[in-house]
């Protein structure tokens, strides 16, 4: 049986991906060792780019051709802009942190933002649906490994569990369906182009997530 071009995603990205999912915050995470200040900082700095993922999928939803596939995105803008979006408002109130005060221009947290827009504005639906396939599957790995062990801070076991959720998980696997439906019918330097995406976001993802350190 031929790779499908999921695999052949993963196979190529072995070592950036677990680069990724074992990178010092979310191994702190798995110890239950998260330091309070770098977590407040990791809050402000996703939920500002969770707002920029909103924007991303409005992209591939403009550029998605099959209805069953716009539907299917206008769903996770929803669950983006009413389920994340107001867990960081309640979030952020409940630890008494002030977003201002934290600086989202610095050059790792917006070499994320400013690369995942413009895969969304330049590329293929593809290309988004590879990027974000990229974020969110890596998210789902990690954190069904944090979640097997014992997390103190219920705000913090609340966003680990978000990413284990039954939805959450479906998400990330209609995403790897899509690209395996689509990489079935593609030319190989057009699947070496989605998996080099792929792994562009899980660097940019470690750097990004590094950024929580200060």
């Amino acid at each position: 049986m031929s790779e499908t071009l999921s695999e052949q995603i993963l196979r190529e990205n072995a070592a950036v991906f677990e680069e990724m999912v074992t990178q010092r915050f979310v191994e702190d995470i798995k110890a239950d060792r998260l330091a309070p200040d770098v977590f407040d900082r990791y809050l402000v700095f996703e939920g500002a780019f969770v707002d920029t993922a909103i924007s991303v999928f409005a992209y591939a939803t403009a550029k998605a051709t099959d209805i069953e596939h716009k539907r299917k995105l206008i769903g996770v803008q929803d669950a983006l802009a009413n389920r994340q979006i107001s867990y960081f408002e309640t979030t952020l109130t409940e630890r008494g942190i002030d977003p201002g005060l934290y600086d989202t221009r610095r050059r790792d947290v917006a070499a994320f933002r400013d690369g995942m827009l413009a895969i969304a504005k330049a590329g293929e639906y593809l290309d988004i649906i590879a990027a974000m396939f990229a974020a969110e599957w890596m998210y789902w790995t990690w954190s069904k490994a944090a979640g097997a062990g014992p997390i103190s801070d219920p705000l913090l076991k609340d966003w680990v569990d978000m990413h284990t959720a039954p939805d959450f998980e479906a998400g990330a696997k209609w995403m790897k369906d899509v690209l395996d439906e689509a990489g079935a019918c593609l030319e190989p330097s057009e699947r070496r182009h989605l998996s080099a995406i792929f792994g562009r976001v899980q660097r940019l993802e470690i750097d990004f997530h590094e950024a929580a350190y200060g």
